[in-house]
């Protein structure tokens, strides 16, 4: 031992050993305690740990420095399983989709817009560009009209009525958890609202030959509910107060308003019942006084027979010229 130790050389710096020399055996390689060291830092190795690359040693934190790859969302080292993906390097637990952060090492992922999407969310995508729904269920985008069950969009096919059986279509009806057909449904005996035409399970508002949910029986031109307050017909629509006068209600000639109340009809204009007065001395009137025509506007008698004669008799000559 004394003779092959006289003859053994650091396989670092090829020097030779003392005979009372502490010595590091690596695989056969025996080095000098102090040309045992990392190749980068020239440091010895912590707790004799070492990591070896194409024959040269390393300490942990100069291997990763120079050799392991840095993760793409977290930037440290990546130890052990490496997913490469979208140009980068990710922990598998780090690449995730960018939406909802699904893990995507074993399931796959689609590039979308440069982002990396589970499928779910890549469809969602996809359909929100097209205008269409994805399918709760299969996660696909519904080409056709969708079902809707408790307020998520599916595939009707993916149902079948819960009373005989039938495979859905997007006319099926949800009542209270459960998905029918319409002949099924209607055999229920629960009223559908005329303006979202799902089954009212609550309170009823029957109005114009239909039923409503009490948020929908609203006023055609400001869409708020009449929530019981008096609501008018016209042309098959409902209105409030305020809106079917404004439509459809006589307007004052003299205020220019909506008339509210009683009509009075005089000159071929309407009036408010306070309005209709004399227009010299601001009398009221009503269709039974008796009242002269001027200016397209009434005169009371007692005005009217302080006009001069001369007038008197223009008003009296246009009055029987309208006549015949």
């Amino acid at each position: 031992m004394t003779s092959q130790l006289s003859q053994a050389s650091c396989i670092r710096c090829r020097g030779g050993f003392s005979s009372d020399e502490h010595m590091v055996n690596s695989n056969g390689e025996i080095y000098h305690e102090d040309c045992f060291v990392c190749a980068q830092c020239f440091q010895k190795f912590p707790e004799g740990l070492f990591y070896e690359f194409e024959g040269v040693k390393y300490c942990e934190h100069d291997f990763h420095m120079l050799f392991a790859p840095c993760c793409g969302k977290c930037e440290e080292f990546i130890i052990g399983r490496v997913i490469k993906a979208m140009n980068n390097n990710w922990h598998p637990e780090c690449f995730t989709c960018k939406l909802c952060n699904t893990p995507l090492a074993d399931v796959g992922f689609v590039k979308n817009a440069g982002r990396s999407l589970c499928r779910p969310c890549h469809n969602r995508e996809k359909a929100l560009g097209l205008g269409k729904y994805v399918c709760n269920k299969c996660h696909s985008i519904i080409e056709e009209e969708p079902l809707r069950y408790k307020g998520d969009p599916y595939h009707p096919f993916h149902f079948n009525c819960d009373n005989c059986g039938k495979e859905l279509t997007s006319e099926a009806r949800e009542l209270r958890g459960e998905l029918y057909c319409l002949p099924c449904h209607d055999k229920q005996g629960i009223p559908i609202c005329g303006a979202c035409r799902r089954p009212i399970e609550e309170r009823v508002v029957s109005a114009m030959g239909k039923h409503w949910h009490v948020e929908h029986f609203v006023c055609a031109q400001c869409e708020k509910p009449f929530l019981g307050q008096k609501h008018y017909e016209k042309n098959g629509h409902a209105y409030c107060e305020l809106h079917y006068n404004q439509l459809f209600g006589d307007v004052c000639y003299h205020c220019n308003g909506v008339i509210d109340g009683d009509v009075v009809s005089a000159l071929n204009k309407s009036w408010c019942v306070k309005h209709f007065q004399c227009t010299c001395c601001n009398s009221k009137l009503t269709l039974k006084n008796k009242f002269v025509e001027y200016d397209m506007k009434p005169v009371c008698r007692k005005c009217y027979e302080k006009f001069p004669l001369e007038l008197k008799k223009r008003l009296k000559k246009a009055a029987e010229g309208e006549k015949k």
